[in-house]
């Protein structure tokens, strides 16, 4: 009995990287072809286009293979985000800087990333929620930011990584500090800020790193930088302490957080992934955990689990949790009591149920009172998990 194919989804930016993504396409249908694989392929022409091609072609597919840089990557996450039956998703990456990529391991040579996608082996992998859109592994905003949309694609293809660099420095006579409130898990910061950054990535723009150890793509938590406001000859300096991993907890400032609201007096540009993501004055971001499989070899980045997750929705996820927080509650409160004790109070709910005088029992004549008492054991259990 002949094999059936499996049905693959190809969107390719022919643009992307100082080799185009065309060329490569050839190499690529060849080597998916000839071990079972049937394609689809479509070409992206405008921004936001191999979201829209996801969303028109996804229909009888198992796979969605991206080709193509960061920007090309989140859009066709948008897409797969869109679908009821999530696709993994394989990437070849040919993009200028390829942040993502490096972060999970994914080689950028042409030949081997494909053969890790038709290896089968894949990740679960976290993603950002930005107000209403996604992105796979960075929203920034203020100093540097603006270089990576506002650089062009020519000057990304023959330059690389240094055209953002270059573009960068242009940057320098304009930045400048903007008033934010930050409200974070367990905390809020209100200052004045230059730089901010919400990641799940080691690597951020090629400009900074965070330690391999610090990072974990798939635990529902996400690493947020802030720089303060500092003087303009001090920003190299600031920059060099980035770089080195140096965080004061004063001026530069790293934490963790399952999301976090920031509210702002004037509307602030965004960064999403390297491509524009809007001004806005208020932005609220949300880590989905585990929300997409990502084809991506054995990494250290990643948590081991016992048993494969089922992406939930964020809501899903939110009470998912506050069940499990509840019930666990529960359980510790239980583990209080010692066998005596719990005899106990089992024979004192045998008695409550003998019927008095009047013909009823304790617990029906103290229903409302117990149902007062509950709602404070609910509300115990709760400050207890904080």
């Amino acid at each position: 009995m002949e094999n059936q194919k499996r049905k693959v989804l190809l969107v390719v930016n022919p643009c992307a990287g100082r080799t185009k993504s065309r060329a490569g396409t050839f190499d690529i249908v060849n080597k998916f072809s000839t071990n079972d694989y049937e394609f689809s392929i479509h070409t992206t022409t405008c921004q936001g286009d191999a979201t829209n091609i996801v969303r028109k072609n996804y229909d009888d597919k198992q796979l969605v293979v991206c080709c193509g840089g960061d920007g090309t990557l989140n859009e066709t996450i948008n897409g797969v985000m869109d679908m009821p039956n999530r696709l993994p998703i394989g990437y070849i990456p040919t993009g200028s800087t390829n942040d993502l990529a490096t972060t999970l391991g994914i080689p950028t040579d042409i030949n081997k990333a494909t053969d890790l996608i038709m290896s089968g082996h894949t990740n679960s992998y976290d993603l950002g929620l930005f107000n209403n859109r996604y992105f796979s592994y960075v929203a920034s905003f203020g100093a540097f930011t603006k270089s990576s949309y506002a650089t062009s694609q020519k000057m990304k293809n023959r330059l690389g990584h240094m055209a953002y660099i270059l573009n960068g420095l242009g940057e320098l006579k304009n930045i400048r500090a903007i008033h934010m409130k930050i409200e974070y898990d367990g905390g809020v910061l209100e200052d004045d800020f230059m730089f901010g950054s919400v990641s799940n990535s080691t690597s951020v723009a090629g400009l900074f790193r965070f330690k391999p150890e610090d990072v974990k793509l798939n635990d529902g938590i996400f690493e947020l930088l802030l720089v303060k406001k500092i003087s303009l000859a001090a920003v190299p300096v600031a920059l060099g302490k980035i770089r080195a991993q140096q965080y004061d907890g004063k001026q530069i400032i790293l934490l963790r957080t399952s999301k976090v609201k920031i509210t702002s007096d004037e509307p602030v540009a965004w960064t999403l992934d390297g491509e524009y993501g809007g001004a806005h004055k208020t932005v609220m971001i949300h880590v989905l955990e585990k929300a997409v499989e990502i084809c991506s070899p054995e990494n250290e980045l990643f948590e081991k689990d016992d048993f494969s997750e089922v992406p939930l929705v964020y809501a899903e996820k939110e009470a998912a949790a506050e069940v499990s927080a509840e019930k666990e509650g529960e359980k510790k409160k239980s583990k209080r009591f010692s066998k005596k004790d719990k005899q106990a109070i089992k024979n004192e709910a045998d008695e409550a149920k003998q019927p008095n005088e009047n013909g009823s029992s304790e617990n029906d004549e103290e229903e409302n009172g117990k149902k007062a008492e509950n709602e404070e054991e609910v509300s115990v259990v709760g400050e207890t998990m904080k």
